[in-house]
Formats: C-alpha cells, sequence, structure tokens
C-alpha cells in the first residue's frame, strides 16, 4: 500500500504539471498513468500544440523547459488568418507587442518527455505509468485506488488525501463517479498530419477558414523550415473523404485549400483523424476529487487553445493549495473544500468564455452563407486596421492578459 498526500490520474502533460507544482510545495505526490513513460521521438509527431508565452513560463518555472529537447521547439513570431470564401484577412506580429515572439508549436510528446524527466528529479513524486486503475473510493476524507501494476499479480493500493483526476476527455474517473457533464457535438472531425511545403514557413502560423471549418498550418521545426503541422477541421463525411484519398489527391485537395501559400504541399506522416466534442463537467469537485485539463473541459482546436487551457488549470490549483503546512490544509476538510471551490470558480469562468467564444467563431465562420461573409470579411479588415485591438487579441492568444496564476507570470522575462 502507498500512502500519499495527493494522486494525480492521467500521467499527460497537464496531469504531470500539476504534480510538478504541488511537490514543489512540499506535497507528495503519486502519478498513476496506464500510458508507457517516455516516447520515442526519433521520427517528428503529428500531435502538436501551440503553447503561449504563459504556457512556455509555467513550463521554465518547474523545470520542465529545459529538459525538453530544444532543437525541436518552433517559435514563431507572426500569424496569418483569412477567410477563404470573403475578402476578409488579418495578420498578427510579435513586434506589436513588443516580444521576440508569439509562442512555439511543439509536439506533445516533447512536452510529456521533458515533464517526466524533471518530474523524476523530484523526490516527493511517484510515477506508476504502465499502471491500471481499477477503481476509486473516495470520501470526506480520503480517496482510495485499486491499481494493477504492469507484470504484477496481486492489486496495490494508494491512499491519498486529494485525487486529481487530469485523465483526459474520456476520463475514466469522471465515469466511476459518474460526474454529469454537458456535451455538445461539434460535427467536426479533425485530421492531423505533417506535410511538406515547397515554400518556407519563416515562422508563421497560418489558418484559414473553409467553408466547413478551419485548416491551420503550423511551422514545425528543422533548418529548411518547410514542415509544417496541419490540423484541418471539417464535417465528419468529408473528413472520411480525405482520410480514405490516396496522397496524391489529398495533397491537391491541401494545396488548394491553403490557396497555394506555401506552394505545393505533400503529406509526411500518417492522417489521423478524431471527432471533436464540447464537454463541460458541471461539478469538477467530488468531495475529495478534483478535475481539471480535458477530463474537465473540451473545446474546438480552432484557436489552440486546449493545451494552454489546461495548463493554467494544473498552474492554478497549484496556487490555490499553496500554503506554509500542506499537511495541515488537507487534513482540514472545511479550508481545504474553500480553496478548491476558489479554484473551480477560477477555472470555470475561463473555460465558459473560451467554450462560448469557439462556438460562436465556428458558426461565424462556417458555411456560405452571402451574410455571414460580409460581416466576416468587413470584420476581419475592421479588425485588421485597428491596432488596439489587434493587440488585445494577440495579448490573449499569447496568455498575458488576464487574471494568471504565479507559476505562468513574468512572461516578460522569457
Amino acid at each position: 500500500m502507498i500512502s500519499t498526500d495527493i494522486v494525480v490520474i492521467g500521467g499527460g502533460c497537464v496531469g504531470l504539471t500539476a504534480a510538478l507544482g504541488l511537490a514543489e510545495q512540499g506535497y507528495s505526490v503519486v502519478v498513476v498513468d496506464r500510458a508507457s513513460e517516455l516516447v520515442d521521438l526519433s521520427e517528428p509527431q503529428p500531435r502538436v500544440s501551440a503553447l503561449s508565452l504563459a504556457s512556455q513560463q509555467i513550463l521554465t518555472n518547474l523545470n520542465a523547459w529545459q529538459h525538453m529537447e530544444s532543437d525541436r521547439l518552433s517559435a514563431y513570431d507572426s500569424m496569418k488568418v483569412w477567410d477563404k470564401e470573403s475578402f476578409g484577412d488579418i495578420s498578427f506580429d510579435a513586434d506589436q507587442v513588443n516580444q521576440s515572439h508569439l509562442g512555439h508549436i511543439v509536439e506533445n510528446s516533447n512536452i510529456r518527455n521533458g515533464l517526466i524527466k524533471a518530474a523524476k528529479a523530484q523526490s516527493l513524486i511517484t510515477l506508476k505509468f504502465e499502471t491500471e486503475i481499477t477503481a476509486i473510493h473516495n470520501n470526506d476524507e480520503q480517496v482510495v485506488l485499486t491499481l494493477v501494476d504492469g507484470g504484477a499479480d496481486a492489486n496495490s493500493l494508494v491512499m491519498a488525501k486529494l485525487a486529481i483526476a487530469a485523465d483526459g476527455a474520456q476520463s475514466w474517473v469522471k465515469k466511476q463517479l459518474k460526474s454529469a457533464t454537458t456535451f455538445s457535438d461539434y460535427d467536426h472531425h479533425a485530421i492531423v498530419a505533417n506535410i511538406k511545403t515547397e515554400e518556407p514557413h519563416n515562422q508563421c502560423a497560418r489558418q484559414v477558414f473553409l467553408p466547413q471549418g478551419p485548416l491551420a498550418l503550423l511551422p514545425m521545426f528543422g533548418e529548411q523550415q518547410n514542415i509544417c503541422s496541419i490540423v484541418w477541421s471539417t464535417s465528419p463525411e468529408q473528413a472520411e473523404h480525405l482520410i480514405n484519398m490516396d496522397e496524391v489527391d489529398f495533397n491537391k485537395h491541401l494545396t488548394a485549400a491553403t490557396d497555394s501559400a506555401l506552394g505545393p504541399c505533400e503529406v509526411t506522416t500518417v492522417r489521423a483523424s478524431f471527432p471533436l466534442t464540447m464537454r463541460y463537467t458541471q461539478q469538477w469537485l467530488d468531495k475529495r476529487v478534483i478535475f481539471i485539463g480535458d477530463a474537465a473541459h473540451t473545446i474546438h482546436p480552432l484557436a489552440g487553445l486546449g493545451m494552454n487551457l489546461g495548463l493554467l488549470d494544473a498552474a492554478s490549483l497549484v496556487e490555490c493549495l499553496s500554503t506554509s503546512s500542506s499537511n495541515a490544509l488537507l487534513n482540514d476538510q472545511v479550508k481545504l473544500t474553500r480553496q478548491l471551490r476558489e479554484f473551480e470558480r477560477w477555472r470555470k469562468a475561463e473555460a465558459q468564455v473560451l467554450i462560448v467564444a469557439m462556438a460562436s467563431l465556428k458558426e461565424l465562420f462556417e458555411g456560405s452563407n452571402p451574410i455571414k461573409k460580409l460581416i466576416r470579411g468587413v470584420g476581419l479588415k475592421i479588425t485588421n486596421k485597428a491596432p488596439l485591438v489587434k493587440n488585445k487579441i494577440i495579448e490573449q492568444a499569447m496568455g498575458i492578459s488576464g487574471k494568471l496564476p504565479v507559476l505562468a507570470q513574468q512572461v516578460d522575462e522569457i
């Protein structure tokens, strides 16, 4: 049996971030995940995230950024967005807000590997990968997990005073606790893959709004600057059609969809497709279990904010649990609940704003309705000529506006 202060269920980027932050506050933490440990990065990975400056600061403060493979970090200093069905377009540049870059495109596996390496250097963290959880029991005093370790014959127990559910959109914990969740099908599937382009991306992230959904070209690492990761959100029928195309036809469709912004495109990895659904857990706190990241909320990837939202959840939870006496807090049910409710209110408000914003953007930029096209075109043109508005949008995207947890601050020193 293992006795610990906190158990984190889910060893992905968000769960590991929470574990590292809490260990630095003096909590003993056990991380449990069914996945294997480090991921082989010998080949480029198609699943990437656009990390904001705030997320970079969080990872830097936790000594995880320093453990990531630096030659696979792709900084981008500009963005171009246009609507294929109208005359509207807009561009953003880091110089406008006196920054060297807007963010980084990073493979999710590189982020996770860096977090794992940092966690291994932290004596208060115990990592249990390739481990299944078969049961969870929580009450007002503790949480008990029953585990089956990889290769072990007998079950083992983990007893904790708090459990953090960071086990993703299909959260096992949420199902076991029968947590009420609001769902909304975006009626989109996202196709992800890596591509090679004829023209260099010049550290510019691009997104084109097509009638059936947005297509993003995210600049990847490499001296030639001709590798991008794509996230193509479209209808389920169109996604199936694109996935089943041979590579020659897919390359033609992709090049046409991007208006040949980077010349002819050539897919270089397997194309993967997954459905997009908005999920919102109604109660993030269940006795001594708290939900964060995709286990608490999922949003449309059209603005690339999902990973950043989850990392801010983790950093905010660390802040709400920061105390001079960790044991005293975990043993005081009333005070612990008050702190966790504060976290829940804080992060719920942030998630709700983004959920509404993503749904509104998807609705506005989808389809070929003439009135919508006019609104989109005029709106983008006006915004592009309004420096104050553009700067506000850039700051929001970089995560350097609004209420930030301590771990995400000092971004001006990056």
